[in-house]
Protein backbone atom coordinates (compact mmCIF):
# COMPACT_ATOMS: atom_id res chain seq x y z
CA UNK A 1 0.00 0.00 0.00
CA UNK A 2 1.14 3.55 -0.59
CA UNK A 3 1.02 6.45 1.89
CA UNK A 4 -2.61 7.23 0.80
CA UNK A 5 -3.50 3.85 1.48
CA UNK A 6 -3.93 2.67 -2.22
CA UNK A 7 -2.65 -0.40 -3.59
CA UNK A 8 0.79 0.28 -5.32
CA UNK A 9 3.34 -2.60 -6.87
CA UNK A 10 3.57 -4.57 -9.98
CA UNK A 11 1.10 -7.76 -10.53
CA UNK A 12 0.95 -10.12 -13.40
CA UNK A 13 -2.34 -11.38 -15.18
CA UNK A 14 -3.05 -13.83 -17.51
CA UNK A 15 -5.82 -15.25 -19.65
CA UNK A 16 -6.45 -16.60 -22.92
CA UNK A 17 -5.42 -14.91 -26.00
CA UNK A 18 -8.76 -13.72 -27.39
CA UNK A 19 -10.56 -13.41 -24.23
CA UNK A 20 -7.47 -11.26 -23.40
CA UNK A 21 -7.53 -9.04 -26.24
CA UNK A 22 -11.27 -8.56 -26.37
CA UNK A 23 -12.70 -8.41 -22.85
CA UNK A 24 -9.81 -8.19 -20.20
CA UNK A 25 -7.69 -6.14 -21.64
CA UNK A 26 -10.10 -2.68 -21.46
CA UNK A 27 -10.87 -3.76 -17.86
CA UNK A 28 -6.96 -3.73 -17.39
CA UNK A 29 -6.48 -0.33 -18.97
CA UNK A 30 -9.72 1.09 -16.55
CA UNK A 31 -7.84 -0.49 -13.64
CA UNK A 32 -4.76 1.27 -14.64
CA UNK A 33 -6.72 4.60 -14.87
CA UNK A 34 -8.12 4.16 -11.78
CA UNK A 35 -4.86 2.82 -9.94
CA UNK A 36 -1.49 4.42 -10.70
CA UNK A 37 0.55 3.28 -8.44
CA UNK A 38 -0.01 -0.22 -9.80
CA UNK A 39 1.56 -1.56 -12.96
CA UNK A 40 0.95 -5.17 -15.15
CA UNK A 41 2.21 -7.18 -17.28
CA UNK A 42 -0.50 -9.24 -18.86
CA UNK A 43 0.07 -12.84 -20.76
CA UNK A 44 -2.63 -13.93 -22.91
CA UNK A 45 -1.62 -17.42 -24.05
CA UNK A 46 -3.55 -20.30 -25.51
CA UNK A 47 -2.13 -22.76 -22.82
CA UNK A 48 -2.08 -24.20 -19.22
CA UNK A 49 -0.30 -21.24 -17.23
CA UNK A 50 1.46 -22.88 -14.07
CA UNK A 51 0.31 -19.78 -11.05
CA UNK A 52 3.30 -20.67 -9.05
CA UNK A 53 6.09 -21.51 -11.24
CA UNK A 54 5.67 -18.31 -13.63
CA UNK A 55 4.83 -15.96 -10.70
CA UNK A 56 1.03 -14.97 -11.88
CA UNK A 57 -1.16 -13.02 -9.51
CA UNK A 58 -4.18 -13.44 -11.01
CA UNK A 59 -5.61 -15.83 -13.75
CA UNK A 60 -8.88 -15.87 -15.50
CA UNK A 61 -9.83 -19.75 -16.17
CA UNK A 62 -12.43 -21.51 -17.39
CA UNK A 63 -13.21 -23.57 -14.06
CA UNK A 64 -10.38 -24.23 -10.97
CA UNK A 65 -10.09 -25.57 -7.59
CA UNK A 66 -8.08 -22.37 -6.84
CA UNK A 67 -9.08 -19.22 -4.53
CA UNK A 68 -11.65 -18.39 -7.50
CA UNK A 69 -14.63 -15.58 -7.71
CA UNK A 70 -16.77 -16.83 -10.39
CA UNK A 71 -17.48 -13.93 -13.23
CA UNK A 72 -19.63 -15.29 -15.21
CA UNK A 73 -19.93 -18.20 -18.06
CA UNK A 74 -19.65 -18.50 -22.01
CA UNK A 75 -21.09 -20.68 -24.50
CA UNK A 76 -19.08 -22.85 -27.49
CA UNK A 77 -20.79 -22.23 -30.51
CA UNK A 78 -21.00 -23.12 -34.21
CA UNK A 79 -21.25 -20.02 -36.64
CA UNK A 80 -21.12 -19.72 -40.12
CA UNK A 81 -22.02 -16.62 -42.59
CA UNK A 82 -25.84 -16.05 -44.25
CA UNK A 83 -23.73 -16.19 -47.54
CA UNK A 84 -22.34 -19.59 -46.67
CA UNK A 85 -26.04 -21.08 -44.91
CA UNK A 86 -27.03 -20.18 -48.08
CA UNK A 87 -25.26 -21.19 -50.35
CA UNK A 88 -24.67 -24.39 -48.30
CA UNK A 89 -27.65 -25.14 -45.90
CA UNK A 90 -27.46 -25.70 -42.38
CA UNK A 91 -26.48 -28.73 -40.37
CA UNK A 92 -29.12 -29.63 -39.06
CA UNK A 93 -27.15 -32.45 -36.89
CA UNK A 94 -23.61 -32.75 -35.29
CA UNK A 95 -23.16 -35.90 -37.45
CA UNK A 96 -24.03 -33.27 -41.05
CA UNK A 97 -20.94 -31.57 -39.97
CA UNK A 98 -18.50 -33.61 -41.74
CA UNK A 99 -20.54 -32.87 -45.36
CA UNK A 100 -19.84 -28.97 -44.67
CA UNK A 101 -16.44 -27.76 -44.56
CA UNK A 102 -15.37 -26.62 -41.54
CA UNK A 103 -13.03 -24.03 -40.08
CA UNK A 104 -11.36 -25.25 -36.95
CA UNK A 105 -9.76 -23.17 -34.23
CA UNK A 106 -7.34 -25.72 -32.42
CA UNK A 107 -8.24 -23.94 -29.15
CA UNK A 108 -11.68 -25.61 -29.63
CA UNK A 109 -10.76 -28.60 -31.56
CA UNK A 110 -7.74 -30.04 -30.24
CA UNK A 111 -8.35 -33.50 -31.83
CA UNK A 112 -10.54 -32.49 -34.45
CA UNK A 113 -13.69 -33.15 -32.77
CA UNK A 114 -16.91 -31.31 -31.62
CA UNK A 115 -17.57 -31.50 -28.18
CA UNK A 116 -21.58 -31.44 -27.81
CA UNK A 117 -25.02 -32.23 -25.65
CA UNK A 118 -27.33 -34.75 -27.08
CA UNK A 119 -30.33 -36.49 -24.92
CA UNK A 120 -28.31 -34.80 -22.11
CA UNK A 121 -25.47 -36.02 -22.32
CA UNK A 122 -21.67 -34.81 -23.56
CA UNK A 123 -21.03 -36.33 -27.19
CA UNK A 124 -18.17 -35.97 -29.54
CA UNK A 125 -18.06 -35.82 -33.51
CA UNK A 126 -15.02 -36.05 -35.32
CA UNK A 127 -14.58 -33.58 -38.45
CA UNK A 128 -12.16 -33.07 -40.99
CA UNK A 129 -11.55 -29.89 -40.96
CA UNK A 130 -10.77 -27.66 -44.62
CA UNK A 131 -8.92 -24.84 -42.91
CA UNK A 132 -7.37 -25.42 -39.24
CA UNK A 133 -5.77 -22.91 -37.46
CA UNK A 134 -4.58 -21.97 -33.64
CA UNK A 135 -5.67 -18.27 -33.92
CA UNK A 136 -9.47 -17.15 -33.43
CA UNK A 137 -9.36 -13.96 -35.32
CA UNK A 138 -8.37 -16.04 -38.74
CA UNK A 139 -10.98 -18.73 -37.58
CA UNK A 140 -13.58 -15.96 -37.70
CA UNK A 141 -12.04 -13.89 -40.52
CA UNK A 142 -12.75 -16.98 -42.65
CA UNK A 143 -16.13 -17.69 -41.49
CA UNK A 144 -17.54 -14.66 -42.14
CA UNK A 145 -16.15 -14.60 -45.48
CA UNK A 146 -17.78 -17.67 -45.98
CA UNK A 147 -15.07 -20.29 -46.09
CA UNK A 148 -17.05 -22.44 -43.78
CA UNK A 149 -18.50 -23.10 -40.53
CA UNK A 150 -16.46 -22.59 -37.36
CA UNK A 151 -16.65 -23.04 -33.44
CA UNK A 152 -16.03 -20.02 -31.48
CA UNK A 153 -16.73 -18.91 -27.62
CA UNK A 154 -19.86 -17.10 -27.49
CA UNK A 155 -17.68 -13.83 -26.14
CA UNK A 156 -15.51 -14.00 -29.58
CA UNK A 157 -18.77 -13.73 -31.74
CA UNK A 158 -21.10 -11.49 -29.62
CA UNK A 159 -20.71 -8.38 -32.12
CA UNK A 160 -20.91 -10.76 -35.26
CA UNK A 161 -23.92 -12.02 -34.36
CA UNK A 162 -25.87 -9.16 -33.31
CA UNK A 163 -24.83 -7.62 -36.79
CA UNK A 164 -26.28 -10.42 -38.59
CA UNK A 165 -22.47 -11.22 -40.12
CA UNK A 166 -22.65 -15.06 -38.66
CA UNK A 167 -25.14 -17.33 -37.73
CA UNK A 168 -25.45 -19.78 -35.10
CA UNK A 169 -26.11 -23.40 -35.96
CA UNK A 170 -26.91 -26.28 -34.17
CA UNK A 171 -28.11 -24.05 -31.17
CA UNK A 172 -30.08 -26.80 -29.74
CA UNK A 173 -26.52 -29.38 -29.18
CA UNK A 174 -24.37 -26.74 -27.81
CA UNK A 175 -22.90 -27.96 -24.62
CA UNK A 176 -23.37 -26.71 -21.26
CA UNK A 177 -22.20 -23.05 -20.45
CA UNK A 178 -18.12 -23.06 -18.74
CA UNK A 179 -17.73 -20.68 -15.75
CA UNK A 180 -15.10 -18.21 -16.14
CA UNK A 181 -13.18 -17.55 -12.58
CA UNK A 182 -10.88 -14.99 -11.32
CA UNK A 183 -8.52 -16.90 -9.72
CA UNK A 184 -5.54 -16.28 -7.03
CA UNK A 185 -2.89 -18.05 -5.71
CA UNK A 186 -3.80 -20.49 -2.37
CA UNK A 187 -2.27 -20.45 1.02
CA UNK A 188 -0.73 -16.91 1.11
CA UNK A 189 -2.22 -13.47 2.00
CA UNK A 190 -3.51 -11.71 -0.82
CA UNK A 191 -1.94 -8.19 -1.19
CA UNK A 192 -4.13 -5.11 -1.31
CA UNK A 193 -3.23 -4.61 -5.54
CA UNK A 194 -4.15 -8.33 -5.96
CA UNK A 195 -7.98 -7.53 -3.68
CA UNK A 196 -8.01 -4.53 -5.59
CA UNK A 197 -8.04 -5.69 -9.16
CA UNK A 198 -10.24 -8.22 -8.10
CA UNK A 199 -13.00 -6.08 -6.88
CA UNK A 200 -12.75 -3.53 -9.68
CA UNK A 201 -12.28 -6.38 -12.48
CA UNK A 202 -15.67 -8.93 -11.51
CA UNK A 203 -18.06 -7.14 -11.99
CA UNK A 204 -16.99 -5.67 -15.30
CA UNK A 205 -16.50 -8.93 -16.37
CA UNK A 206 -19.71 -10.28 -15.42
CA UNK A 207 -21.31 -7.32 -17.08
CA UNK A 208 -19.27 -7.92 -20.27
CA UNK A 209 -20.55 -12.01 -19.81
CA UNK A 210 -24.40 -11.56 -18.27
CA UNK A 211 -25.87 -12.58 -21.13
CA UNK A 212 -23.76 -16.19 -20.77
CA UNK A 213 -24.89 -17.33 -17.42
CA UNK A 214 -26.43 -20.88 -17.59
CA UNK A 215 -30.01 -19.34 -18.04
CA UNK A 216 -28.38 -16.80 -20.86
CA UNK A 217 -28.28 -17.51 -24.21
Amino acid sequence: MGETGAPTGHMNLTAAATFGRSVLAPVISDFLEAHPGVSVSARFLDRVVDLIEEDIDIAVLPDSSLVARRVGAVRRKMVASPDYLAAHGAPDAPAALRDHAVIAFTGLMPNREWRHRARGRVRTVAVEPRFEVNDALSVLAAAEAGKGVCPALSYMVGDELAAGRLMPVLEDFSPAPVPVHLVHQQGRLVPPKVRAFMDFAAPRLAAALGDLSPEGG
